[in-house]
């Protein structure tokens, strides 16, 4: 993540999720795996997107801005889902300041998915198919790897909806 620090706000710019590549192992949905997200997923998520908004840690308490707000862009390139923000919170600007900000992390439905079972390891989950409703700047209290679910509404049926950081022991 490239971090420039300006007088009273920050432009963060980097990598949330570089595509096929397994994660860290997880516990998804479908039990304890190891993750891709497919090639080109990211891209149709932000084409029926309407907004993706930016927040700290995952906590809807601290919105940052969004695409909406036009301090976030998102886009998918060959590498994976690319981020660009410039963040005027205090806080952000300050951990910045001390090297506290530690990377990106995301909030997703998962819409179309495979197992693939692996010999003598643990299945792999691809993501072919994703709703994104959030990218979160993961300082030190977090670690931007991918662990956690939670479970929440949407369109009158359950969803998972599911975050891709961990909380640190302090």
């Amino acid at each position: 993540m490239r971090i420039e620090i300006r007088s009273d706000c920050v432009l963060l710019d980097g990598y949330v999720n570089a595509v096929g590549r397994d994660s860290r192992p997880i516990i998804t949905a479908d039990g304890k795996c190891v993750e891709q997200i497919e090639p080109r997923a990211f891209e149709r998520a932000l084409q029926r997107a309407p907004n993706v908004d930016l927040l700290l840690n995952h906590n809807k308490n601290r919105k940052l801005g969004s695409t909406t707000d036009k301090n976030l862009e998102l886009f998918e390139d060959n590498i994976g889902l690319r981020a660009i923000c410039t963040v005027t919170d205090a806080e952000v600007v300050q951990k910045a300041r001390e090297q506290k900000l530690k990377g990106w992390s995301f909030g997703m439905f998962t819409i179309k998915r495979t197992l693939e079972e692996r010999a003598n390891d643990i299945p792999r989950r691809h993501v072919e198919e994703l709703d994104m409703f959030e990218v979160s700047i993961i300082d030190d209290r977090m670690s931007p790897c991918y662990i956690g679910t939670s479970i929440e509404q949407r369109a009158d049926k359950e969803m998972v909806a599911e975050h891709r950081g961990m909380n640190l022991e302090l």
